[in-house]
């Protein structure tokens, strides 16, 4: 019935439920992504990935809802990924990407039945498309070698597809590289650039040869998902340019610059213009569908990477720009535009949860639209936002919700049979007095079954970024309800450095990494050991990237931790700096090892000698942004002074662990060591 909430989903799934959740539950889930209505509003299409866990891989394909409500059905039902789907303006067709082939490329399919076409065959792969207004043309992004990039089309991916076949083909598998920014998180770059093409389309297939809108040796659209907030290029509402976001020039700053600029290129001439001079980072161009306006995100402060994101609009007729957030104090993620160009949508963290906001054109502070839960890929049907919701107790689904305001409805349900037999409990957000008298919020979940006579084993949080936050929201690698499952208490502290809290939290973390944010820590600590459930006597801490890095320094400050587990987390500076991808992160946060003389002066090695806590060590082969030398570094001190230590290596993961069975090992090797220390 159309009156089922989200609410009334979790309650009545929670006490009809038979057991806690495992991980093979966790694998089982449907994950939701990316809701696309339909131009006449009536049908919703998204993604929905489940794992194969016998390839060990997911696969994803396109669903497809009524707006008004109905039974979900798949569209796609290829064994590989089918993602991104968009569609055709006048409704009659859906453009995606998918890998069916064995590479990404572009296809088309016909809403009112068939079989999806090809439309691209690019040596060098085909992401991201983004239809014409007119429907006449599919822009996509390829990242291709910039020396070809001025050649005919037929020319270039030529040139593009012998290059690769003769790196791939050579026993000699060196690189010579001769700048930076040359790999990024778990991929080598291979002096390649991120082009924008555009291909003519007729009746779903190509009619005539793609077309490179930005040839040269800059990326189009950034390599970095640091900056980026979903699509980062735009048609114009008369199809006449695109707008987009360019890296940082000169190119050999692109690794410690966040100069990202908007440009705009025009279709029929090719000419290029610049329309921001921000030092700083802007990104996320979105025309207002009138055309009168442009809408993008943009930072102040060159070099900072959890600089506060304004909402900027520029008035095309007159030319200025102007701020519409600039008292509005936490980060603007997506934004969407209302269709009657008055209005925008946001989205936007506060206090652990990230919500929908509506910002009319006067600006100011925006009306909450959502007040629960982490909503994204917020889009219009008609007078309905359509967007995903997910929270601690339920992983995403699409849901629609009216503009005038009201209950969001949950249109997807992809998971609603599974969480039904689960115990889920409900996260209490609590307030702590952290240093210098600063409120600190965070999340505490107790286990199924939870006795408030009996006292719980306490397994503390710390989250990565450092600029991030614990929201109340689902995930698919650390997930709170799975660890709590194991009769432990979880506990989400949000610290100095956390988003979500105000601009001046966020920075107080920035050349202060075992300073305030330890202190706040600490005082969270200190608050769960005063509760009656906690057995001061089994406590854990666990963190990853950032995480990981409290973990080495939580061994040489406290000894109040059983043990620790520490993934992909940094433990000396200098190397760090020299070794990581994104140099303007190391940079704001510590400095230049040769210019700063308190550069190392919270890395976690200078503390090594008092060293003592059982430590769980897991690294991965390809992670570029905290490198492999961090833990194995850290593996061997522990074991050079007879610490308790075991080390977690994954040759073919990187930052995160996303492969299914190397998941299930990940949590079966951190409960297993958990549970010996904290029995």
């Amino acid at each position: 019935m159309r009156s089922a909430l989200l609410l009334s989903l979790v309650t009545a799934g929670s006490l009809m439920a038979a057991r806690p959740i495992t991980v093979e539950d966790l694998l089982a889930f449907r994950r939701v992504s990316d809701p696309q209505p339909s131009p006449d509003g009536k049908w919703i299409v998204y993604v929905v990935s489940e794992v194969e866990y016998a390839d060990n891989r997911t696969n994803s394909d396109l669903w497809i809802v009524p707006t008004a409500g109905g039974t979900p059905r798949p569209l796609t039902t290829s064994p590989r990924h089918d993602r991104h789907p968009r569609w055709s303006p006048d409704g009659q067709w859906i453009v995606f990407e998918s890998n069916r082939s064995g590479e990404f490329q572009l296809y088309t399919l016909p809403v009112a039945g068939g079989e999806a076409r090809v439309l691209t065959h690019v040596s060098t792969e085909a992401t991201t498309p983004v239809w014409s207004p007119d429907g006449t043309h599919i822009a996509f992004v390829s990242a291709v070698f910039p020396e070809f990039s001025d050649k005919p089309f037929a020319e270039a991916d030529k040139l593009n597809r012998d290059k690769q076949k003769s790196r791939e083909g050579s026993k000699v598998q060196a690189r010579v590289i001769d700048q930076l920014l040359y790999r990024h998180w778990d991929s080598w770059v291979d002096d390649k650039r991120q082009h924008l093409f555009v291909v003519p389309v007729t009746n779903g297939v190509a009619a005539g040869s793609p077309r490179n809108l930005t040839p040269g040796n800059r990326d189009a659209v950034p390599t970095s998902s640091t900056f980026s907030a979903g699509d980062e290029f735009a048609f114009s509402p008369d199809g006449r340019e695109i707008a987009h976001t360019a890296t940082p020039m000169p190119t050999r700053e692109e690794a410690w610059s966040t100069n990202h600029d908007l440009w705009s290129v025009n279709l029929a001439s090719g000419e290029r213009s610049r329309l921001t001079a921000n030092p700083a980072a802007d990104g996320c161009p979105k025309y207002s569908p009138d055309g009168r306006y442009l809408a993008w995100r943009a930072q102040a402060r060159p070099g900072a990477e959890a600089d506060r994101w304004q909402l900027f609009l520029l008035d095309r007729q007159s030319g200025k720009s102007r701020s519409l957030t600039a008292d509005f104090d936490t980060s603007v993620e997506g934004i969407t535009w209302n269709p009657d160009s008055r209005s925008l949508i946001l989205e936007a963290e506060s206090a652990g949860t990230k919500r929908l906001w509506k910002l009319g054109l006067n600006g100011g502070q925006p009306q909450p639209l959502t007040t629960t839960g982490t909503a994204g890929d917020a889009a219009f049907a008609g007078s309905q936002l359509v967007f995903t919701l997910s929270r601690m107790t339920h992983p995403p689904d699409v849901f629609t919700l009216p503009l005038s305001g009201g209950t969001p409805f949950n249109l997807s349900r992809a998971n609603t049979a599974r969480l039904a037999d689960l115990t889920l409990p409900e996260p209490e957000s609590v307030t702590v007095t952290g240093a210098g008298g600063t409120p600190v919020q965070m999340w505490i979940l107790r286990p199924p079954g939870f006795d408030p006579k009996r006292r719980h084993p306490l397994v503390f949080w710390v989250h990565g970024g450092p600029q991030g936050a614990f929201m109340d929201s689902w995930s698919t690698r650390w997930n709170a309800q799975v660890w709590a499952a194991n009769g432990w208490v979880l506990a989400l502290p949000n610290p100095r450095g956390s988003t979500g809290f105000g601009q001046k939290f966020t920075d107080e973390i920035s050349h202060d990494w075992g300073g305030k944010v330890y202190d706040d820590l600490m005082a969270c600590l200190a608050w769960a050991e005063k509760q009656p459930y906690i057995d001061n006597q089994r406590m854990a801490a666990a963190g990853a990237s950032f995480g990981g890095y409290m973990m080495n320094w939580f061994q040489g400050h406290t000894d109040r931790f059983k043990t620790l587990v520490t993934h992909c987390g940094v433990y000396e500076f200098t190397s760090m700096y020299g070794t990581t991808e994104e140099l303007w992160f190391d940079e704001w946060e510590h400095g230049i090892p040769w210019q700063d003389p308190n550069f190392d002066k919270w890395s976690p090695h200078r503390h090594a000698a008092k060293f003592r806590t059982p430590n769980l060590v897991i690294h991965n082969e390809l992670d570029f942004r905290v490198p492999i030398h961090q833990g194995l570094s850290l593996f061997t001190t522990l074991q050079r002074q007879g610490v308790p230590s075991r080390l977690l290596y994954f040759p073919d993961e990187g930052h995160w662990v996303l492969k299914p069975q190397n998941s299930e090992l990940w949590h079966r090797t951190i409960f297993d060591w958990l549970k010996t220390y904290l029995r």
